[in-house]
């Protein structure tokens, strides 16, 4: 059994054992996977990072819709420029939550209002724009930086996976644009690897600039999270982790596949004195399927020894 000396935030678990188990079965032995088919993939939102009481990149936007309708007051009338007024995270959360539950009605008028914010701007322009975010915002409620909000057992886990000659791709509901300017600090995954939703492109040859259409060419969850990974990859996961509905899909491409593939589903169960919100919501789906399709769930509340980085291990020196 490999020995993992990087998983030191990870209790001493079932579940430990059989991501342990997994890695030895695929990287040593006459029956090793070739290390270019070790491909790993991973959700970001709740997976990688806290995502209550709302997504980050929903933050990000709430500050650029609150500027609008400072602009132009009639918008504060109608959602989703209301609940940025007022700040009703709620009305935001929930619309998120819906849509894992079938319901896109509210996420539609989101990402309408969404795509608006860069129609025209460059691509360095929106870069620059949300690396000033992410140099000075803080998590709503947690009240740290949002490098601090990095789950540290998910950034262990993907060094280990590196160790063992996986490649680690991020696959995220996120907009793309949105997570390439922090994924290589945080999670040490460069923006090459960084697969998620995206808006329109268009290239100005008179500025020789990449410009945004006011569109979203595709939202990547769902069903469209294994159709994004073979056409960005060309490759089927070994490895998939996730923690909602809308990563059934990417789990069962991994755990599917000629050989069978480690899916695991992250379970918000802690009691959230450790700073991680507990929750099932937009996950019910995904943890009621979860024996019969042969995920491995992991509890934060058991599995987890420490959540945030700034908190050790117990048995750190």
């Amino acid at each position: 059994m490999i020995e993992s000396t990087h998983l030191r935030s990870w209790r001493d678990t079932e579940t430990r054992r059989a991501i342990e188990s997994f890695v030895e079965s695929v990287a040593t032995g006459p029956d090793a996977v070739p290390a270019a088919e070790r491909v790993a993939v991973f959700d970001n939102d709740g997976t990688l990072w806290s995502e209550k009481p709302m997504i980050t990149q929903l933050h990000y936007v709430v500050q650029q819709w609150r500027a609008a309708a400072e602009d132009d007051p009639s918008l504060a009338e109608r959602q989703p420029y209301l609940a940025a007024v007022s700040g009703d995270l709620g009305w935001l959360g929930a619309a998120i939550d819906k849509h894992y539950g079938g319901d896109d009605g509210d996420l539609t008028v989101i990402l309408d209002a969404l795509v608006g914010l860069t129609g025209g701007m460059s691509v360095e322009e929106y870069a620059q724009s949300v690396q000033a975010f992410y140099a000075s915002a803080q998590h709503p409620t947690l009240k740290r930086p949002y490098a601090d909000v990095v789950y540290r057992p998910m950034v262990e886990l993907i060094r280990y996976l590196e160790h063992y000659g996986f490649t680690c791709y991020i696959v995220s509901g996120g907009e793309r644009d949105f997570m390439r300017p922090m994924t290589e600090a945080n999670y040490g995954i460069p923006p090459e690897r960084v697969i998620g939703s995206a808006y329109g492109l268009t290239y100005d040859e008179d500025a020789a600039e990449v410009r945004y259409a006011a569109s979203l060419t595709f939202f990547d969850d769902g069903a469209q999270k294994p159709i994004r990974i073979w056409s960005r990859i060309g490759r089927r996961p070994l490895f998939a982790a996730g923690n909602s509905n809308g990563d059934m899909e990417m789990m069962d491409f991994a755990r599917r596949g000629p050989r069978a593939g480690l899916a695991l589903l992250i379970h918000h169960d802690d009691d959230a004195a450790r700073g991680d919100t507990p929750y099932d919501s937009g996950a019910e789906k995904a943890l009621g399927a979860a024996s019969e399709r042969g995920y491995t769930v992991v509890s934060v509340r058991d599995d987890w020894a420490s959540v945030f980085p700034d908190v050790a291990p117990p048995d750190a020196t």
